[in-house]
């Protein structure tokens, strides 16, 4: 059974997973969504859950560098209450602050182009927040 790692932002949602044993995640894909038309993409996520065999969630929770709770945090939240309703599975909130940005410098150290970046930057946030998370788990 496998942990799936989300981060949610208002156009996309990059999906991690972990490996069968919980010590390692990888990046999945990049689900493409639309919060002003109520699209969350619940139905990629959903075969991903099935073909991933998951049981667990980790939402990254973007809060502000002063500890509060803004919009994009909201929204987080919002995506994880609606993950909570479709499955009986543990949703974990995760504090993500940085990790995006971690993540394109850690592209643009690779030397990888802008446009590339553009294309994976929302997964390898999402892979920084679950692989986070397994690390905290497995101390």
């Amino acid at each position: 059974m496998r942990i799936m790692g989300l981060d949610v932002g208002s156009r996309t949602v990059g999906v991690a997973i972990s490996d069968a044993l919980g010590w390692t995640a990888q990046g999945i894909e990049t689900v493409k969504i639309n919060e002003e038309e109520l699209n969350f993409g619940l139905d990629r996520i959903d075969e991903l859950v099935k073909q991933h065999e998951v049981t667990e969630f980790v939402v990254g929770f973007p809060k502000n560098m002063n500890n509060t709770i803004g919009p994009r945090a909201e929204a987080s939240e919002h995506y994880a209450k609606l993950l909570t309703e479709k499955y009986n599975f543990p949703v974990t909130m995760w504090d993500e602050r940085l990790t995006t940005m971690a993540a394109e410098r850690m592209l643009i150290d690779a030397d990888v182009s802008r446009k590339k970046r553009k294309q994976v930057i929302d997964k390898m946030a999402a892979v920084m927040i679950l692989q986070g998370y397994l690390d905290r788990k497995n101390k």
